[in-house]
């Protein structure tokens, strides 16, 4: 990507953004614990006379900029990282065991941070910036933008549209993916612990044994995506955990399975939920133990609104030509609490690519790294859309 099409004020602040990103990177912070995050990002925005507002979700830092009346333009970055040993081998990763930044929300903190400098300084827009910056995106603790959103953010801080911005590996430096409509999953975490009767193993006769109960229901679960949810649709029901016993000789009293289950339509998410109930409760009685259920909360789908995604596709297209855009998007089965935002706002959630160089691979790896050549392309973004909407 040639440095023609990165704004100018955003070329003069690159290698600021890059050591503050590193920084960041640095000192990775869990949901709720993002601190020193918070600080940094408070004494930049405070320094380019931006108002500050710090009262809400623990961590979270609000910073509004206005520039005479007009429309309220909202755009979010993530502040947390991920418990995660980190193994890059870059020599700015993380000074901090067991945490890592592993999604590259250093990078869209960073990003959003060099576009609230240039907007600060070249004031053609008029209106009024919200530039929301969320912790707990992870959901380690619980969503941030839920917790914002119950604490009346957009009470507080309304806006006429919302933006995200995330990047993408694998997704080619200076392409952005934007799709309209459904565009990642809902999440919902289940717990399934099957009451059995524990005994010896040497008389199985004598126990209910709900090791056998929950093997036989780990398969019978897969057949809800594909005899109960239409073929045209999108489910995922993953196992990820089997808990059950700790000696070879003893048939455990219960065994629990703990499933994350995904779709891509919120009649789909009801429709798994129901079957997942019955199914478990009948399973487990047909060999005559006891099933217990329970849901945890999850990220709705996201959807995205048609116009607000028309507006990011024609700011790319308009500085990039259609090569700035990813094409063929499609839904991704991830999911992200920018969701609950959108049930309550018009907005767009769209990806940037982030190459597939070093350090560019899935993020929640322990070898994943921001690509820091999409920083300023991230940025540039950031400060169009903002004069195009605010125009």
């Amino acid at each position: 990507m040639h440095n023609s099409c990165i704004a100018p004020g955003i070329q003069a602040i690159t290698p600021a953004m890059i050591e503050l990103r590193r920084a960041i990177h640095r000192q990775p912070e869990l949901g709720f614990e993002e601190f020193a995050t918070r600080d940094r990002v408070v004494e930049h925005l405070r320094g380019w006379g931006y108002e500050i507002n710090t009262e809400l979700a623990g961590t979270a830092v609000v910073g509004t900029l206005r520039n005479g009346p007009g429309p309220v333009l909202g755009l979010r970055a993530e502040l947390d990282a991920l418990p995660i040993q980190e193994q890059s081998g870059r020599p700015w990763a993380s000074t901090t065991p067991g945490k890592m930044h592993a999604c590259g929300h250093d990078g869209h903190t960073a990003m959003l941070l060099a576009a609230a400098c240039e907007l600060a300084r070249e004031r053609t827009w008029r209106g009024t910036l919200q530039l929301f910056f969320q912790p707990a995106e992870e959901g380690h603790g619980g969503s941030g933008a839920k917790r914002m959103l119950d604490e009346g953010v957009f009470r507080l801080f309304p806006c006429d549209a919302l933006f995200a911005l995330h990047n993408s590996p694998g997704m080619a430096l200076g392409k952005f993916g934007i799709l309209a409509g459904p565009c990642m999953a809902s999440t919902d975490s289940v717990s399934i612990v099957i009451h059995g009767t524990g005994g010896h193993g040497a008389m199985p006769d004598k126990s209910i044994d709900p090791v056998v109960i929950g093997a036989s229901l780990v398969l019978a679960l897969q057949t809800i995506v594909s005899r109960n949810v239409p073929p045209s649709e999108t489910a995922i029901i993953t196992i990820g955990a089997f808990l059950a016993g700790d000696a070879a000789n003893v048939i455990p009293q219960q065994a629990e399975l703990r499933l994350s289950v995904r779709s891509l339509n919120p009649q789909v998410r009801t429709l798994l939920r129901q079957r997942i109930q019955a199914l478990a409760e009948r399973h487990a009685h047909s060999y005559g133990a006891r099933a217990e259920v329970t849901f945890g909360a999850g990220y709705p789908v996201l959807v995205n609104d048609l116009a607000a995604a028309r507006l990011a596709e024609q700011v790319v297209r308009d500085w990039l030509g259609e090569d700035g855009l990813a094409l063929g998007q499609k839904p991704i089965c991830a999911s992200d609490d920018f969701a609950y935002w959108l049930e309550q706002v018009p907005g767009c959630y769209l990806l940037i690519g982030n190459g597939d160089g070093a350090g560019g691979c899935e993020v929640h790896n322990p070898s994943y790294d921001f690509n820091d050549q999409a920083l300023p392309l991230g940025a540039t973004f950031w400060v169009r859309l903002a004069q195009r909407f605010l125009a």
